[in-house]
């Protein structure tokens, strides 16, 4: 009954008001991600470690920070890329890299540094490199498990909706 109270309170314009004060936040929110996309030259300029395989470079839950120049990528770099019918992009270092003589390409071999193998396994069945054109992106930056709090939010639903449902409570009663 309280939020039925809140809402006579407020009053349905002040509602309105406050859902149209968060259409614009959001909206300026993704206005700014699509400008620091165009100015990296990547399609997400920030990523979340989802597993330990680049431990102690990286570990779950760090958000690293992309960007995908055009010049040739180095060994030793760690690079960002999406294999064909997954969804989910892997972080991992550049072990070696071979560029076609005939057409220029460069292709790459990537590996976890917490992994034992190279990344053959995970690569298309059949597939023995990576081509750049496969490369979402180049790390350039980190900030350490500021991530955790999405990993938390995916793992359990639950938090999510809970988290949203008290969103919504606060800024109803925010406006008292």
């Amino acid at each position: 009954m309280d939020i039925l109270d809140a809402i006579k309170r407020n009053g349905v314009r002040s509602i309105l008001k406050q859902g149209l004060v968060f259409l614009g936040v959001l909206t300026s929110a993704f206005m700014v991600w699509k400008t620091i996309s165009v100015f990296t030259n990547c399609e997400s300029p920030a990523v979340v470690v989802l597993s330990g395989s680049m431990e102690p470079a990286f570990y779950r839950g760090d958000v690293l920070f992309l960007n995908n120049g055009r010049s040739p990528i180095q060994i030793g770099e760690i690079v960002v890329y999406k294999v064909a019918g997954k969804d989910i992009p892997i972080v991992h270092r550049v072990m070696r890299t071979h560029t076609d003589k005939e057409t220029g390409k460069q292709y790459l071999l990537t590996k976890g540094d917490n992994n034992p193998v190279d990344d053959r396994g995970l690569y298309t069945k059949g597939q023995l490199w990576i081509e750049r054109e496969a490369i979402f992106g180049r790390v350039y930056g980190f900030i350490p498990y500021v991530g955790m709090i999405t990993i938390y939010l995916s793992d359990i639903p639950q938090l999510k909706y809970a988290v949203l449902f008290g969103l919504c409570l606060l800024s109803l009663f925010e406006s008292e």
